[in-house]
């Protein structure tokens, strides 16, 4: 286990993410947690939280991981993906009238924040786990190929 070490971190992780996951509707969670963990190259992350887009959700995640743009979801689905990405990828550029297109969707303050907070968690989680040198569990190789290679955008499954 990644934070054997470091027992009280990981049980704060649990409590922390969970805090952030019961306010949130849990298929925007795993949209938002897939979009930052593919922008972090996680592929730990991105096979676990597509699985859960693809099994509980029915999903086309792959279509979704290559790009969520085109993948068919609606407006809000991709905005918030966006915001995802850009809480990765730079948050500093993250602007007034970016937030505002999310309100003019009808998200309020609250499900905004839930939005910064899942992809913001999703750094801290995935990197501590490709630092560590973590791969994600052989079994997620038993995936249809073409979802397995959508989602395997960093370190390879174990035993790969």
């Amino acid at each position: 286990m990644a934070f054997e070490d470091r027992p009280a971190v990981y049980a704060a992780w649990g409590q922390l993410n969970g805090a952030i996951k019961a306010g949130m509707d849990l298929r925007r969670y795993e949209l938002a947690t897939l979009a930052a963990a593919r922008r972090l190259r996680s592929s730990y992350c991105c096979l676990a939280h597509g699985s859960v887009l693809a099994g509980r959700f029915g999903e086309p995640v792959a279509q979704i991981a290559a790009d969520h743009r085109t993948a068919g979801l609606d407006e809000v689905d991709v905005a918030v993906m966006d915001l995802a990405e850009q809480v990765v990828d730079d948050a500093t550029s993250i602007s007034e009238a970016g937030l505002q297109r999310l309100r003019d969707l009808g998200l309020s303050q609250q499900e905004i924040m839930d939005v910064i907070l899942a992809a913001a968690a999703r750094c801290f989680f995935s990197k501590t786990l490709d630092a560590l040198g973590v791969q994600a569990d052989s079994s997620y190789s038993e995936l249809e190929p073409g979802l397995r290679q959508a989602l395997v955008v960093g370190r390879p499954i174990a035993g790969s």
